[in-house]
């Protein structure tokens, strides 16, 4: 699942993902997301810390509640990688992410590797 609400960001991860082999579903904000991850189970989340309705962190913690097999697989991505609040909250949940604007091969490899890890 990608969780993001700028569409040039959300069809660049469905066009590269879905070439590399992978169903794509996309929710737009974090009420939607955890909307989904009633209906779904998912793999891996690539999850904006900012977006509207409900933001990244905040799912993030729905997701530690609730769905904890699906920690291992949360990426999050962030413009605002100088932001105090996001440092901390980062290095607090201690998951990978991928700074905006960032690159299909980027994106790639932090798929496989965060794959990769949650099959180790």
């Amino acid at each position: 699942m990608v969780v993001e609400d700028e569409p040039a960001i959300y069809e660049l991860c469905r066009r590269v993902l879905t070439i590399e082999g992978f169903e794509i579903d996309i929710a737009v904000d974090g009420k939607l997301a955890q909307d989904m991850l009633e209906e779904k189970d998912y793999e891996l989340c690539l999850i904006d810390i900012r977006t509207p309705v409900m933001n990244g962190k905040q799912l993030y913690q729905v997701i530690v509640e609730k769905h904890k097999k699906l920690v291992g697989g949360v990426i999050f991505t962030t413009a605002d990688t100088m932001d105090e609040d996001i440092k901390h909250f980062l290095e607090l949940a201690g998951r990978p992410f991928l700074p905006k604007p960032f690159t299909p091969d980027e994106l790639k490899v932090m798929v496989r590797e965060t794959l990769r890890q949650i099959v180790s």
